[in-house]
């Protein structure tokens, strides 16, 4: 079954939001994991406006289920920090300074140079590796040529769609990320998605991809947790997944 990997980067900006330690992140992720989570997930950005690097750090200690960090590999301090708490996985994401949200995939094409020399940095410390992508055969194709083990489809795309309006909208959505994910199979790379993911466009996506490896979900799923209760709101979302 595809696993689901929780990023609690909204919980540090609650935390955040008025200094002190509520909600305490590293309870946060201990409740999450205790709720069956499959993973958790953190994306530290420069400027630590939600995760801060020294979470990381503190989270890597207590957790026994899968830790996944996101974020920009061209910041050394992201590097560093990687390779210091050495997570089970590490998802590049090509993140402009000061960006809100991940918004775009890797061009691997473009950038398949570059790629090769740093998923090769993170595979030779033992960490698996993830590219975020987009769901476009050339880019996936490239994303196999740096050596990467997986690749993370950028879903924010279907997601839209699937909200529109229309006979077909859900299946025209989905196409790209299918033949995506199939040409991913092919090529003998693992296959992860994320952005935009909920409860309710959650099950088709995952029906069409049952290969699917892992799905990372923090906004939504924080949002649902709200009104449902984190507890039931992981479990809600593990259920579409089945």
């Amino acid at each position: 079954m595809t696993k689901l990997s929780v990023n609690i980067n909204k919980f540090a900006t609650l935390r955040n939001s008025r200094g002190g330690n509520n909600p305490d992140l590293l309870k946060t992720a201990m409740d999450a994991q205790r709720f069956g989570a499959d993973g958790i997930t953190v994306h530290p950005r420069p400027d630590e406006r939600h995760i801060r690097y020294n979470d990381v750090r503190e989270i890597k200690k207590i957790i026994t289920t899968e830790f996944n960090i996101e974020g920009n590999c061209r910041e050394q301090k992201f590097i560093d920090l990687v390779l210091e708490t050495r997570p089970d996985q590490v998802t590049l994401v090509p993140d402009a300074l000061g960006q809100l949200t991940s918004d775009h995939g890797w061009d691997t094409v473009q950038h398949k140079d570059y790629l090769i020399q740093i998923v090769s940095v993170f595979k030779n410390a033992g960490i698996r590796v993830s590219l975020f992508v987009d769901p476009v055969i050339e880019m996936v194709e490239a994303a196999a040529q740096t050596g990467t083990d997986r690749i993370e489809l950028y879903t924010e795309g279907y997601a839209r769609t699937y909200n529109q309006p229309g006979v077909g909208s859900k299946e025209s959505g989905v196409k790209p990320y299918v033949e995506a994910a199939i040409r991913a199979k092919e090529l003998g790379i693992g296959l992860n998605a994320g952005h935009d993911l909920d409860l309710q466009n959650l099950q088709f996506f995952s029906q069409n991809i049952p290969w699917l490896d892992e799905v990372s979900i923090g906004h939504a799923l924080v949002c649902d947790a709200i009104y449902l209760g984190f507890e039931n709101t992981i479990q809600l979302y593990k259920r579409q997944l089945k």
